[in-house]
């Protein structure tokens, strides 16, 4: 079991397979890219699968998610999704991606055993896609989306955030799109993850906006806490039902207090919080022939650690060392 202080319980674990990405969205890295990961500070492919198994059968994790960068740019990932599907118990196993790579993969992802995806689209608009991505890929993702759709990889989520003066008119219409092609559709509030730390708290959509927006169109209902559970998204039922949106408000509504979160990331640190500015290497041990029991006695400690909340909600919050595409979102 992985528990802290505090009494939470991680469940869920987020796997970065790569810092590398094949957008350079502007709330993530700048327009020339990121000095990457040398390859042989990466996890192998072996080395990924076999933390995974620790984390399985020995420290309670029920959920993996595959995160980048861009993890459709990971070689082995079809691969590494088989042989998870394989351990016993099977977690559930789900993949964010920005789906430009989707519709060529969906189907192999789906027959090695991936259960679902997240796609990250804040626009349907070509030339704002072009401004936040700095590529003219929008054709690629909506391809990407549908092919996922198709395979099964459902509920197929969509994650979008909304930027002043960008695409902060969207909401409206980015749920209207999601509901027509049965797409759960969830917005999430910036957050202070660029590499050239540029983010400022007083120019961010925040989930009141977004909702504001949202409901000059439709009827929201609350789904309610019970259904929420640990789940980082607050859904409303659109006008009736069956279909929901979601908010994921990390810096003015945080969730902190029901996080079930683990992450390792795509050089094999764990880091107990996406804002976490401390590190605790599990490569180190894996290289070193540490056995299974040692690994986990490792990762137990780093979780033990966990700080009551991010701090996002502190004026002062200073941002991460490192950017989101060597953390995995």
């Amino acid at each position: 079991m992985l528990i802290d202080t505090y009494g939470r319980v991680a469940t869920d674990l987020r796997v970065s397979l790569t810092d590398r990405c094949n957008l350079r969205c502007t709330y993530c890295m700048p327009e020339e890219g990121l000095q990457w990961l040398a390859k042989p500070d990466l996890l192998t492919d072996d080395e990924i699968v076999r933390l995974i198994d620790i984390a399985v059968t020995s420290l309670g994790i029920e959920e993996v998610r595959f995160t980048g960068g861009e993890p459709l740019l990971r070689p082995g990932l079809v691969g590494i999704v088989e042989r998870v599907a394989a351990l016993a118990p099977r977690p559930q196993m789900s993949l964010t991606t920005n789906g430009i790579g989707l519709k060529r993969t969906a189907t192999a992802l789906k027959a090695a055993g991936l259960d679902r995806v997240n796609v990250s689209l804040d626009t349907l608009r070509p030339d704002v896609f072009k401004a936040l991505t700095r590529r003219d890929r929008l054709k690629d993702v909506l391809a990407g989306l549908e092919a996922a759709h198709d395979a099964g990889l459902t509920p197929v989520k969509i994650n979008s955030v909304l930027m002043p003066g960008l695409n902060d008119d969207e909401a409206p219409d980015l749920l209207a799109w999601a509901v027509g092609h049965d797409y759960e559709l969830r917005f999430i509030e910036q957050m202070p993850l660029d590499a050239q730390h540029g983010w400022k708290r007083d120019g961010m959509v925040t989930a009141g906006d977004i909702l504001a927006s949202l409901r000059t169109r439709f009827e929201l209902t609350p789904e309610g806490t019970d259904e929420r559970g640990s789940a980082p998204a607050e859904r409303w039922i659109v006008d009736g039902g069956p279909h929901r949106v979601g908010v994921i408000a990390s810096v003015t509504r945080p969730f902190c207090g029901a996080c079930d979160r683990t992450r390792l990331t795509a050089d094999g640190q764990i880091r107990n919080c996406l804002f976490a500015r401390e590190e605790t290497s599990l490569r180190t041990a894996l290289r070193s022939d540490a056995p299974d029991e040692e690994i986990a006695r490792i990762w137990r400690l780093a979780m033990w650690g966990k700080k009551a909340g991010s701090g996002l909600d502190d004026p002062s919050f200073l941002q991460p060392d490192r950017p989101m595409s060597a953390i995995g979102g």
